[in-house]
């Protein structure tokens, strides 16, 4: 079975990406891979903003990047674009940094404008990191997402509450990346 690295870039402790990256991550641990979730707002701020590669926790997060043989990467959508927390740390690492790995771009958006984020903002950028295969994103809107309380459990670990409305096409997609991880393991 395959690594997953499933990269949360939401700058939020509660927030609707982390809740719909623990679905997904799930899905595929039921599917019996190996999921390693990454929040990237547990990374050192200033290490992250003054591009320090030294920095004990950016090294490691780039290890695990490295180990993976696929990612997955939720982000809410800001200003037409993904989050620039995610951005920071995409930054950072090596130009080639997915070099044969399938990636599965996910987003949380108010509205289906938001969608375009995926293909104009964040897709570009996984594309020029040399990744395999980025397979069809998706975004849910935010209503189709029950986003945990303050005093519930750790958004990655609560229960998850996605719309039926949403559901069929966010398996429909990672069902899509579950294929091309199964590929990625064969051409390895």
């Amino acid at each position: 079975m395959a690594h997953v690295l499933a990269v949360s870039g939401s700058p939020m402790e509660i927030s609707r990406s982390n809740v719909l990256l623990g679905h997904v991550s799930s899905i595929l641990e039921s599917r019996g891979h190996t999921v390693d979730t990454l929040r990237i707002r547990d990374l050192p701020a200033q290490a992250l903003l003054h591009a320090d590669f030294g920095n004990p926790a950016l090294v490691d997060s780039s290890a695990r990047l490295e180990k993976a043989d696929g990612v997955v990467f939720a982000t809410p959508v800001y200003k037409a674009a993904f989050s620039g927390l995610l951005k920071a740390w995409l930054d950072l690492q090596p130009q080639f940094g997915l070099t044969g790995k399938c990636v599965l771009p996910l987003a949380t958006g108010g509205s289906v404008a938001h969608a375009l984020a995926l293909d104009y903002a964040l897709r570009p950028v996984l594309t020029s990191m040399d990744a395999r295969h980025v397979v069809n994103g998706f975004l849910v809107l935010d209503r189709y997402i029950e986003a945990p309380t303050p005093v519930e459990p750790s958004p990655i670990e609560a229960p998850v509450n996605i719309h039926a409305d949403a559901e069929p096409a966010l398996i429909k997609v990672v069902e899509g990346f579950l294929d091309s991880l199964q590929g990625t393991r064969f051409a390895a």
